[in-house]
């Protein structure tokens, strides 16, 4: 399947518009507490674990979207935005979301 943060597929018309699809993941607020914790990998002020759990739930929410995608019958998703936000009571939560439309494309 086609991703892509552009509104079309240069070469690629699209053929039907399918609706927008969403996937999430929220890391809890135990692996913030674990990993700043813990933290012994930080380099020029980088956590490595702490962009491992990210990379993983940008994973999972770009699954979920793929999914909701092909059930819709789209080979494509457009337009795809990934957003990052801290939720919870005390902001103890961090969410990924990531959200396109899915299209039929040739």
């Amino acid at each position: 399947m086609i991703k892509t943060t552009t509104p079309s597929i240069e070469g690629r018309p699209i053929e039907q518009y399918l609706g927008v699809v969403v996937g999430e993941a929220i890391l809890g607020a135990n692996i913030f507490k674990d990993l700043f914790g813990s933290i012994t990998d930080i380099i020029g002020g980088r956590s490595g674990a702490y962009e491992r759990e990210m990379g993983k739930a940008r994973k999972i929410a770009f699954a979920e979207i793929e999914a909701e995608a092909r059930a819709l019958g789209a080979n494509a998703i457009v337009g795809i935005d990934l957003d990052y936000e801290v939720v919870g009571e005390r902001g103890g939560m961090m969410m990924v979301s990531v959200s396109g439309t899915a299209v039929k494309i040739r």
